[in-house]
């Protein structure tokens, strides 16, 4: 029989660290395809390439031992391109990752990581996205690797619904203190953010986002809390995006 086959992308590119990281975490587990972007497409959310021309080529130079491209696209980009006109056969799995810092609670909504696992479940085809609490390129992604070991064979046996992806968050932690896997839901939060004014070089003006993470959700099953705790959070994700609780209260307005 045919290994599984593991679609891999990311948002930090094909030259990020903890794409590496993912890649040496998922040698056991299957036959491994790498398609992701050749620049850093973070807070892309589902972005697609309309109105100019995508690209992709040889990634041999990056992962010799394994099928891989790079792209000029997004996260999303790689996986539709990956899908449609590089892989052979359906994966079984799509996996998007290592994120260099959190998609926790509202972060989902921006990531590119994310956005990669959603479109795979949009396909139908179970996806995970790996992100960990660390923002620096020199990140020690061994507590990570330890995770994707648990997680990934699972998948593979179980499958997940139709549509549903995993954000799988992993604490900045030593490993002597995590205390290990979490399901939980998406903490409700959001970003307050202000647009500083710069002058260039030249005596231009731009603008530069600066944001403070606000949290009010004060829950004990939320990522943010599993994360804050020493725990991963695993949030399954969907993409219907229906108010449902909202439904009946609209239907009673006569529009």
């Amino acid at each position: 029989m045919k290994k599984p086959l593991i679609l891999i992308s990311n948002d930090d590119s094909i030259y990020a660290s903890g794409i590496a990281a993912l890649v040496e975490a998922l040698e056991p587990f299957g036959e491994l395809i790498i398609v992701a972007p050749d620049s850093h497409q973070s807070g892309m959310g589902h972005a697609v390439t309309v109105g100019r021309t995508l690209t992709y080529a040889s990634g041999a130079h990056v992962f010799p031992l394994h099928q891989s491209y790079h792209t000029s696209g997004t996260p999303v980009d790689c996986v539709k391109l990956g899908l449609d006109k590089i892989l052979d056969r359906k994966p079984d799995l799509i996996v998007s990752g290592i994120n260099h810092g959190s998609n926790s609670s509202i972060n989902v909504i921006y990531s590119g990581t994310m956005a990669a696992a959603i479109e795979g479940a949009v396909s139908g085809i179970p996806s995970i996205g790996f992100s960990l609490c660390d923002f620096s390129p020199d990140a020690d992604f061994s507590l990570a690797k330890q995770v994707i070991a648990q997680i990934v064979p699972k998948i593979l046996e179980t499958g997940l619904p139709i549509g549903v992806a995993l954000n799988v968050n992993i604490p900045k932690i030593d490993i002597e203190n995590y205390k290990g896997i979490k399901i939980s839901r998406q903490a409700t939060a959001r970003w307050s953010e202000n647009f500083e004014q710069r002058t260039d070089p030249y005596g231009r003006n731009y603008y530069w986002m600066v944001g403070k993470f606000i949290l009010n959700d004060q829950g004990t099953d939320t990522d943010e809390w599993a994360l804050a705790n020493g725990y991963t959070s695993v949030v399954p994700v969907h993409t219907d995006l229906t108010a449902y609780e909202a439904l009946e209260n609209l239907r009673k307005i006569d529009f």
